[in-house]
């Protein structure tokens, strides 16, 4: 009996996969560290981590600088908060709007996680050259632009 022919996806050799596990592997490895240490997911880090950097964003602006979903944004701002972590201002000029910005827990936190995250970077990238260093970054730069503008061109589904 002839079996159906199907679409071929070789994973091994398919860009979005492969960076999405070398996404999840990287996060993974430094979240043990900060989620045995302080209790956060990957999630409430990336959320402290854009705060810190910077201050007075709403959740929607979080979402957008780290392309998470807005909902898991929500869900991560609602427990910082709720563990002291952040705090919620309304807008001056926008009542409706909420800014947000680490509390001085959440600064103690940010200060002790930020230095380990960039050890964890420099030896992750210890065995690349600066000249390499440089192509990755500037080829990640370039994949994020063009990714932009293939998500814009994609089929809509049917």
């Amino acid at each position: 009996m002839n079996k159906p022919r199907h679409a071929e996806l070789d994973l091994e050799h398919f860009l979005p996969y492969r960076l999405s596990v070398l996404s999840n592997r990287v996060s993974g490895a430094i979240a043990r560290v900060y989620s045995e240490r302080f209790a956060l997911s990957i999630t409430e880090w990336r959320v402290m981590a854009v705060l810190g950097r910077y201050p007075g964003l709403s959740a929607n602006e979080v979402a957008q600088r780290t392309a998470m979903d807005k909902v898991a944004v929500s869900r991560a701002v609602a427990r910082l908060t709720e563990a002291g972590r952040l705090e919620r201002e309304t807008h001056d000029d926008d009542r409706r709007r909420s800014v947000l910005q680490l509390s001085p827990d959440g600064y103690k936190i940010y200060d002790e996680v930020a230095p380990l995250a960039l050890a964890f970077e420099r030896r992750l990238l210890d065995g690349i050259d600066a000249t390499e260093r440089g192509l990755l970054f500037r080829l990640l730069d370039r994949l994020d632009e063009l990714e932009i503008r293939a998500e814009a061109e994609l089929p809509a589904a049917k």
